[in-house]
């Protein structure tokens, strides 16, 4: 099963922050995640591969499905509980399913990490008619990050809003490349930009090709 799976990414969250968890509750298709909750974020290749090991940890532990994105490419997994031990559980079900540990996953590769002073009315009108999540205001820092394998960009997330005060603005954790915009003053996110990087560089795997 191994040399078939390509583990993209594979990365737990202790404690979902107010605004990611109200980011996900906007865009996921499942059993929403409340504010507080320990998650798990799965992405594999091929992507039909996620239907089963959805199956496996769904029958297996208490791990509520919050995302599931089903792709020719990627498959996305996104699961949730108060018990932390659960979403361990799920994690260890999923890498036994694989015959994988977690240092099979990818190493995420940071492709854009950029800060955008003093914004323009104009563009933070852009930009707030494209967002699902906060909106940013004129004359704010704007920062933009990209990762590869996307599924990464959930944590980054996660801890930009653990380190500074920042708003989210969207976030794309599926597909080719992840990406997160950020707004806030330039202090904040600057912290948070920190944190992004420090989240990134903590996280062992495999190198991408």
């Amino acid at each position: 099963m191994a040399d078939r799976i390509d583990l993209r990414t594979f990365t737990y969250i202790d404690i979902l922050q107010p605004q990611l968890t109200g980011f996900l509750q906007t865009v996921a298709s499942g059993f929403l995640p409340l504010e507080g909750q320990a998650a798990l974020f799965v992405e594999v290749a091929p992507g039909l591969s996620i239907n089963s090991v959805t199956d496996i940890a769904l029958k297996r532990t208490g791990a509520i499905p919050g995302m599931q994105i089903v792709e020719r490419a990627f498959g996305v997994l996104e699961l949730h509980s108060f018990d932390q031990g659960q979403i361990r559980a799920a994690g260890k079900a999923i890498l036994d399913h694989y015959g994988l540990t977690e240092n099979d996953r990818l190493k995420p590769a940071v492709r854009t990490s950029e800060r955008i002073t003093g914004l323009d009315g104009h563009q933070a009108m852009l930009i707030n008619r494209m967002r699902h999540g906060d909106m940013i205001g004129q004359g704010q820092t704007l920062y933009v990050f990209e990762c590869e394998p996307a599924g990464y960009a959930c944590i980054a997330a996660n801890e930009a809003e653990k380190a500074a005060d920042v708003r989210l603005l969207e976030m794309v954790s599926f597909g080719a490349y992840g990406r997160l915009y950020l707004g806030g003053y330039e202090a904040d996110i600057e912290e948070a930009e920190k944190a992004i990087h420090a989240a990134m560089a903590s996280i062992d795997g495999r190198p991408l090709k």
